[in-house]
This record gives structure tokens, sequence and C-alpha cells, in this order.
């Protein structure tokens, strides 16, 4: 019986094609005696400023469409994906640029049918397995069975999306569904990643302090932008500004990066390495993003915990935090998206009230593989 091919959507602006650094590439060209306009600086898809504006009438012009850079890597990309899904474009463009938009297609793009290209702005209304976008709201409406975020500076809003940092991340994850997770159980006894994954409220923390009390478990240093709590040690984190933390990233510090509740949070090799080396286990707290990348590289040494607790519970300790009003609005608003993430993790942990019958459940797990 022929093995089923999953079904694989790909947005293409910001995705296959360079967009919004494009778009900041021509502005900064046309206003060369003015302060440069950064990536960074998109914060939304859309927005109201003059360099807003600006760039996003550039997103109707069919000349802009027609010469965008394709990204790097972006062919080898999707011709690996062919070869295990049927890959469909998913894209919005005005109706003026279609043409210009298909033909690019067609061009970079040679192995894929020219009927699996889906061109209009209801990417509501489309049913596919998996489904690869940078607009928050795209993946927010989305009717794919797993809807992945790709993480771009203007999409960080939103908490807890299922997402991916790199085109390589994203091949492992479309691997990961189309082998339905039957791989091997994760083994962590000769060292590995275990990642804590879980809402916010569901005692990742707690859960992360209990193990690495124990022999065999240790907390690699992560580098975040987050200000330190009062009731955190200054070695909790490496406290950084963002502009350190954003310079560090473009240099290739980080093997993970993610973006929660506005802050930006990595973590790099050289700090997780040794302790793999000396057998013993890493264990991150860590949104869906960073632990699929982990996943990524770990393989096998790598297991994802989700730490489910109740929604009232959860809710309940999200409000009693000592975080900001908008905070706490985030982290409740994203809860949904975050229950999701179970579906991908390799094991599932009710942790209720019982924070130590959880620990003793995962220290179990490691054990036995």
């Amino acid at each position: 019986m022929r093995k089923y091919r999953i079904r694989v959507g790909l947005d293409v602006d910001d995705t296959l094609y360079e967009c919004n650094s494009y778009a900041v590439s021509i502005i900064n060209s046309r206003h060369a005696d003015e302060k440069p306009l950064r990536i960074e600086d998109i914060k939304t898809w859309g927005g109201n400023t003059r360099n807003d504006i600006e760039r996003i009438r550039l997103f109707s012009d069919p000349e802009f469409v027609r010469t965008q850079p394709i990204t790097e890597g972006a062919q080898e990309f999707v011709q690996k994906l062919s070869e295990i899904a049927d890959v469909f474009f998913v894209t919005a463009v005005p109706a003026c640029c279609m043409s210009a938009r298909a033909e690019r297609l067609i061009q970079d793009f040679p192995e894929i049918p020219t009927e699996n290209i889906i061109m209009g702005r209801r990417k509501d209304i489309i049913s596919l397995d998996i489904m690869l976008d940078d607009g928050a709201h795209n993946i927010s409406s989305s009717r794919a069975a797993y809807p992945v975020l790709f993480r771009k500076p203007w999409n960080t809003d939103l908490s807890g999306l299922l997402s991916v940092n790199s085109y390589d991340d994203f091949l492992h994850f479309c691997e990961m569904v189309r082998n339905s997770f039957s791989e091997n159980f994760p083994r962590l006894k000769d060292g590995g990643v275990l990642c804590l994954v879980g809402p916010s409220g569901s005692s990742k923390t707690e859960i992360a302090g209990g193990l690495t009390a124990l022999e065999g478990f240790e907390k690699p240093l992560t580098s975040t932008t987050r200000p330190r709590r009062k009731t955190e040690d200054e070695d909790a984190y490496r406290f950084i500004s963002e502009e350190q933390f954003l310079d560090e990233m473009r240099a290739g510090s980080y093997i993970e990066t993610t973006v929660y509740s506005g802050y930006h949070f990595g973590t790099s090799e050289k700090d997780i390495a040794p302790i793999v080396a000396r057998g013993n286990v890493a264990v991150i707290p860590i949104d869906i993003c960073g632990a699929i990348t982990l996943k990524n590289l770990y393989r096998q040494r790598a297991m994802l915990v989700f730490t489910r607790r109740d929604r009232a519970e959860a809710i309940k300790s999200i409000i009693m935090r000592a975080i900001d009003l908008d905070d706490k609005t985030r982290r409740i608003m994203s809860l949904d998206f975050e229950y999701r993430n179970s579906e991908v993790c390799d094991v599932e942990i009710n942790v209720g009230d019982n924070v130590q019958a959880a620990i003793d459940k995962i220290v179990e797990l490691v054990h036995q593989g």
C-alpha cells in the first residue's frame, strides 16, 4: 500500500522570498540621509508609521514581487520537502501581482506542480496537514492540523504557538509527523537534553529546580533580555540587553532562540554540550520552538516532556505572578495554543498540585531510557 504523503502548505513572503528585508533595503536607499530602518524595528506585519506605510505599499508593486530575492536555502528546502510531502504554495498577493508571483514560483521551484499554487487572502479556509507561515494571524486562524509559525522579528507577540526557527527544524518536524512519532523512545541514560514544554503556570520552573537538585541533572545557563526578578539569583540566567542578544544571535552564538512575552531567550551549544558529554541530562524549561530545534540537533538524546496542569489552576498561577498586566494577558491568551503542543512531545506529565510526583515520574522515564 502506498504510504500516505502529508500535505504541506508554504507561505511565500518572508518564508521563501525576502519581503520585509527587501522592502527595508529599498526604503533605506530612498532615505539615505536618515537613520537606517532595521528589520528588528518591524514589530507587526502592518503599522501606521511613515516607514510602515511605504513598506506595505511596496507589497502591491508587481516589480517588487517580480524582483524579490529568494531566501538562501529556499530551493534546497523545497526540494527536500517535496520528497516527503505534497507541497502547496499558499500566498496572499494583490490581484495585480498574481502573475508576477506565479511566474517566479514556477521558475524557481519547477518540481512543484503549477496546480499546487494557491493564491488568495482566505488562508483560514485551506485545510492541510501542516502549514508554515510567518504571519501569526494566519497561524492562529489556520485549519491545518499543525499550523507552524516561522519565527521572525514581527511575529513575537503571541507566545506558545507551534513554531520553528529554520528550514532544517521544519523539515525535521515534518518527518516527525510523517512517521507518526514512531521512533524509539528517547534514550538519556548516557546523557542528553530534557526539554520541559508546557503553558505558563504548569510548574516547569519548579520541576526544573527539583530535577537539577538531583545528581545527574544540570541546568545550562540561558541568556535572556528579560529583567531579573527579585526572587531570582543573579546566576539564574545570563541577563543581557536586547542589543547584545541580537548581536550574539547574528553572530551564531545560539543553537536555539525564542521569544516569550516579548523577551528573547537563547541557549548556546557551549553551555549544553559539556553537560551531555559528562553523561548528565541538561534540563531546559523552553517553548515548543526551541524544543523542536534541540530535538532536531540531539534526536534520540532529546526528550520533550509536556507538563500539563488544569487550565483553571494554570490561569490562577499566572494571575498570582508578579508580572505586569499585559504579560499576564498574553500568557492567558496563548494557553489554547500551548495545550496543542502536547501532541508533538514525547511524553505528557499531568502535574496537578503534586510537583514532586511529576519530578519522580520524569526521573523514572530518563532512567528507563
